[in-house]
């Protein structure tokens, strides 16, 4: 009384290039076939669910180290970004600086036509001063905010 010939068709691909890169799989590949052989069709659906209750450890395995893995590397990019902060070199937006110099230009229109008219070209002059001005302490402020948080001096509001 022989064994019962194994039924094995062609290896898919897939499982050749698991094989391939996983030595101890490939181990555990050969084990189960010749398990398989020995103990003959009575057992073959063990064998089968051995082998791929090991093969599901593998690929958890191989999942978990991936997960942790794109965890670090974005710990690594939000250390770079700073609490709360966009990344060096990205913004979120136009901001606020860009808000008030739009706002300025579009307020500019009828502050001009009514200096200009009501005091010719010195309020022009001194209506178009007085917006750049507050553009500019605007620019300045934001500046001296920042510094003051990164040289630890507290907030603002102190």
């Amino acid at each position: 009384m022989g064994s019962a010939p194994v039924r094995c068709g062609p290896v898919p691909s897939n499982v050749r290039a698991m094989t391939s890169r996983d030595p101890e799989l490939k181990k555990d590949l050969d084990a189960a076939v010749q398990t398989r052989k020995e103990l003959g069709d009575t057992y073959e659906s063990e064998v089968v669910d051995s082998f791929l209750e090991k093969v599901g450890q593998r690929i958890d395995s191989t999942v978990d180290q991936r997960v942790r893995r794109q965890l670090a590397e974005q710990q690594l990019v939000l250390g770079r970004r700073g609490p709360g902060g966009p990344p060096a070199g990205e913004s979120r937006g136009p901001g606020p600086a860009f808000g008030l110099a739009a706002l300025s230009l579009v307020l500019a229109v009828p502050l001009s036509a009514v200096a200009a008219t009501q005091a010719g070209l010195p309020g022009l002059l001194v209506c178009w001063a007085g917006i750049v001005g507050v553009n500019v302490c605007y620019a300045h402020a934001g500046e001296f905010r920042r510094l003051r948080r990164r040289s630890g001096e507290g907030s603002d509001w102190e």
